[in-house]
């Protein structure tokens, strides 16, 4: 089992909300030994039981209110972090997992300033800026 779980959330018909996945699959992520990728449209409670048996966990998202151009923090679990434009946030699955009885790994969230999340949109400028910038800090934080 790779030590990594990567979970790159984000829907890619939606304009920015694909930032996730597509700074995912710009950095090699899916191809990156000791790395577990899922990528998916939102996180669940399933998304939990991926936490077993991991040392790290990085969960990668868009963010209409996130400051530019992304925010990269530890994460802990939390039942009441529910605001989110996706089912769970990533503390949610936190406590999911720790409910679970699963040892949690140590958790960290990289969430992309996106602008636009309008149905059959591309990326936009704003957040192709900001995808450069987040890219060379996964890389960075990838490589620590």
């Amino acid at each position: 089992m790779a030590p990594l779980v990567v979970f790159a959330t984000g829907n890619e018909s939606r304009g920015d909300d694909g930032l996730a996945p597509v700074l995912a699959r710009r950095a090699g992520l899916e191809a990156r030994a000791g790395v577990t990728l899922v990528i998916d449209y939102q996180l669940q409670v399933e998304h939990a039981l991926e936490l077993e048996g991991r040392r790290l966990a990085l969960f990668i998202d868009a963010g209409k209110d996130t400051p530019a151009p992304f925010e990269l923090r530890r994460a802990q679990p939390s039942p009441r972090f529910l605001h989110t434009t996706h089912a769970l946030a990533p503390e949610a699955v936190l406590e999911t997992a720790q409910r679970l009885g699963i040892a949690l790994p140590e958790a960290w969230v990289l969430c992309v300033r996106g602008e636009q999340f309008e149905l059959g949109e591309n990326l936009s400028d704003p957040a192709l800026q900001h995808l450069d910038a987040a890219e060379l800090a996964l890389r960075a934080f990838l490589a620590q």
